[in-house]
């Protein structure tokens, strides 16, 4: 046999034992989080000292599968594979050995007496080193990072200056800090939110993609859209809307819809760089968009104690105003250009039949029981799992399900290995949570930005705002959205900050990390799509979302956005309607100013102007922002009078 079939024949058997345990770990799921209801029993919750290794030590061997130093190395030199073997060999038994440890241990640990010996700092440190490797393999290098630079904080704190000097830790008592701990441990509280309440939205997520509804959903974006002079560009911004609400990833959402709408938005006669731009800040966005948000307000839920429904009721407004930005910056981009509407669709691909009304019944009904679950009281878990149990019959309304039940398999194998990746980034993470709990960094730190900024909001907010983008470039929002919140949550609660905003604050700035050069993940993988300059697609995405930069801001100033009274302020109509008229407005005059037009092409000193007035609209001072905002409104009008005119004796000669 040549090397070449040999390797067809490897990554074969590789792709078929990735399925099984990727199929294994979903039913393993389902089971562990399905409550009882009706006439079904409840066989889970697992206890969590073996649901949880369990589950890990199958992620590990699904991600040395997919992702093995072998591949890797021989792909250098193909003497460079026994290596390659050996590491991954050592992986896998390096789990097995920390998760049959943690298992063993922590039970013991809870039925009484448990001494510590030198082989439980030593499992400690070798379960976080098998986390940082894997999660630098498969998500890149800085999350791994700041991971080995927790570690080594950790054990030598007591040589860091000012408010970094820790007391000295005790070599065999930090395995218990690390690793033994149920609530702050690598393998504790944070895994277990994982585990018990997103997976069952992460199969969701895959199922539905995975049984047309998809595909159905961007073809009749394009059909309520196909009368906008930006057609294939809104609907872009409504399919990844929609879309990524359910996926959680702005790459993968970015891949899903990418492939149709932007060489549709090319057509049209945008730039290549503008149709991957709209398509990158519109995937990224899919996360804040009630009501799953691709599961992350599943873990703020469990994290602040706020429940999932105020969470996705005070995330709704802020998203809408922000996908308000994104078709209000693709109208004026249309302007710039002289697109012009085109109501009939050319494209047999996308015009809408009966199955795709069915397909998108398959969407709308596991979405309305989430909700509807959630207010008949259900845990987020039970809620998913619900929906999940729908999505099931449902998809066999799709022909294509019927002819071929198996893509039912593999899209739940897909979301057990997707699974199996963010678990690798949530253990790294763990590893922070473990170090700031140990050591009390995050309250210290919090003292120091508050005497720096002298109490002054915006300046943490601003900190903490950059601190998540820097942090998110190159990985998934979550695990970067957890991070900074550990670490600046006290800092934005003692400038009288509530809980839920300052959550909510970090999200946003986490999410818009995947659109912030130099590593625009979401903005690269849209420009390879479009055929672009990634970085001139990234400055695109920015100039067309940077409201979303914004937006958190208003909600900080205003919780009122938020309309919840969990947000610390309580809602009342008239700040709420002024808020949002404000925003409304800011919204219009930043984006004009950043794509340089509104009805005609704007001179640098108007754009200057537009953002000056943008600022003061939102300022919190009334004496300041209703005289700023009444000149505003009186600017638009003197543009639109004097401009507007020509400009439609223009088309009309034309």
């Amino acid at each position: 046999m040549t090397g070449d079939a040999q390797n067809s024949s490897a990554v074969k058997i590789i792709g078929i034992l990735a399925f099984w345990i990727g199929l294994s770990m979903a039913a393993t799921g389902i089971i562990n989080s399905s409550p009882s209801f009706w006439i079904i029993p409840s066989f889970g919750p697992y206890p969590d000292t073996i649901i949880r290794p369990m589950i890990l030590a199958a992620s590990v061997l699904i991600v040395v599968m997919r992702y093995s130093f072998t591949s890797l190395l021989t792909a250098r030199s193909p003497g460079l594979k026994p290596l390659g073997l050996v590491i991954d060999a050592a992986l896998i038994l390096a789990s097995w050995w920390t998760f049959w440890r943690y298992s063993v241990d922590v039970a013991e640990l809870e039925e009484g007496l448990f001494d510590f010996t030198l082989i439980h700092p030593a499992t400690a440190l070798a379960g976080c080193a098998l986390f940082i490797t894997l999660c630098w393999r498969v998500w890149g290098a800085p999350l791994g990072i700041c991971g080995i630079l927790a570690l080594v904080y950790f054990y030598t704190g007591q040589h860091w200056p000012w408010i970094f000097e820790t007391a000295p830790v005790v070599f065999i008592d930090s395995s218990e800090d690390l690793w033994f701990n149920l609530n702050d441990g690598v393998l504790g509280t944070l895994m277990g939110i994982l585990i018990f309440t997103v997976f069952p939205f992460v199969l969701l997520g895959v199922l539905l993609e995975g049984t047309g509804g998809g595909h159905s959903l961007i073809k009749i974006a394009f059909h309520l859209t196909r009368n906008f002079r930006g057609g294939p560009a809104h609907a872009a911004i409504l399919a990844s809307g929609l879309f990524g609400t359910m996926s959680g990833g702005a790459v993968t959402n970015v891949v899903a819809t990418g492939v149709i709408t932007i060489p549709m938005i090319k057509k049209r006669g945008f730039h290549p760089a503008f149709a991957g731009g709209v398509e990158a800040t519109a995937s990224s966005a899919g996360q804040i968009m009630p009501p799953i948000m691709g599961a992350a307000a599943l873990v703020m839920a469990d994290f602040t104690g706020i429940s999932y429904l105020t969470i996705i009721v005070a995330a709704l407004v802020p998203a809408l105003a922000y996908y308000a930005s994104l078709f209000t910056s693709v109208v004026f981009e249309a302007r710039r250009l002289g697109v012009e509407a085109v109501p009939d669709i050319d494209d047999e691909d996308l015009i809408v039949n009966s199955q795709d009304i069915i397909n998108l019944v398959m969407i709308v009904v596991p979405v309305a029981i989430v909700v509807m679950t959630l207010l008949k009281g259900y845990s987020p878990a039970g809620a998913g799992m619900m929906a999940l149990y729908s999505v099931v019959p449902l998809s066999f309304a799709n022909p294509k399900i019927r002819q071929n039940p198996s893509i039912i398999l593999k899209a739940l194998a897909r979301g057990g290995e997707t699974f199996a990746g963010l678990l690798m980034a949530i253990g790294v993470v763990g590893i922070i949570v473990a170090v700031l709990g140990a050591t009390g960094l995050p309250n210290d730190f919090a003292q120091v930005i508050n005497q720096f900024g002298e109490g002054q909001l915006f300046i943490t907010l601003l900190i903490a705002g950059i601190a998540a983008i820097m942090l998110g470039m190159g990985m998934p929002t979550l695990p970067a959205y957890l991070t900074i919140i550990l670490i600046m949550g006290p800092s934005l609660q003692g400038l009288g900050v509530s809980v839920l905003v300052g959550h909510l604050f970090v999200f946003y700035y986490g999410v818009a990390s995947s659109i912030t050069p130099p590593v625009a993940v979401a903005a690269y993988a849209a420009a390879s799509i479009a055929g672009a300059p990634p970085l001139l697609t990234a400055m695109y995405a920015i100039r067309i979302g940077l409201v979303k930069f914004i937006v958190p801001f208003a909600f900080a100033f205003y919780p009122v956005l938020l309309i919840v009274e969990e947000s610390g302020v309580p809602f009342e109509v008239v700040p709420f309607v002024s808020a949002i008229a404000r925003l409304g407005l800011v919204i219009y005059l930043v984006s004009s100013a950043t794509l340089l037009f509104d009805q005609r092409r704007l001179p640098l000193w108007e754009v200057g102007l537009r953002l000056l007035l943008a600022v003061g609209a939102l300022l919190i001072y009334p004496l300041v922002h209703w005289p700023v905002s009444i000149l505003a409104v009186a600017f638009l009008i003197w543009h639109w009078s004097k401009f507007r005119p020509a400009k439609l004796v223009a088309q009309a000669a034309a």
